[in-house]
């Protein structure tokens, strides 16, 4: 049974497929995802996949276009946790080949990951990624 003491064990497996994901190895990130039709993923490219069939297509998409890369720190900003849910806020340093160039570069995520309890184990149920990690004036999203 996944418990209140369970989660940090779990976070630190999380991260550890985040570093396998930057190298282009899905499959350790994808089991730490719900395998249930409510899972869902919001990546920093705007796209919002619904079901873990949608939610695994498109990290193996993604991982695709990685290499030689690595989470180089988690700032873990907040963590709410209950028996039945748990959120976790983190801004992800990281650094990698992407998108079929040739130098490992830095970027940041700010994410936000919502579990729950599936079948003994916390399951990461939903991920929102994007790359807002600074504050930022009211005028910076306003579209005319």
């Amino acid at each position: 049974m996944a418990t209140v003491d369970d989660l940090d064990q779990v976070i630190d497996q999380y991260q550890r497929a985040a570093n396998e994901f930057l190298k282009g190895n899905p499959e350790p990130h994808k089991m730490m995802f719900s395998h249930r039709e409510d899972a869902t993923l919001l990546n920093p490219f705007g796209s919002l996949d619904h079901g873990f069939e949608q939610v695994a297509q498109r990290m193996e998409r993604f991982a695709s276009q990685l290499s030689d890369g690595e989470v180089t720190s988690f700032d873990v900003l907040e963590k709410y946790v209950t028996p039945e849910l748990a959120c976790v806020v983190w801004v992800e340093r990281s650094k990698a080949k992407a998108g079929g160039r040739q130098e490992v570069l830095p970027f940041d995520l700010r994410v936000t990951l919502i579990l729950r309890p599936e079948e003994g184990t916390w399951k990461v149920v939903h991920r929102h990624a994007d790359s807002m990690t600074m504050a930022r004036p009211i005028e910076s999203v306003i579209q005319e």
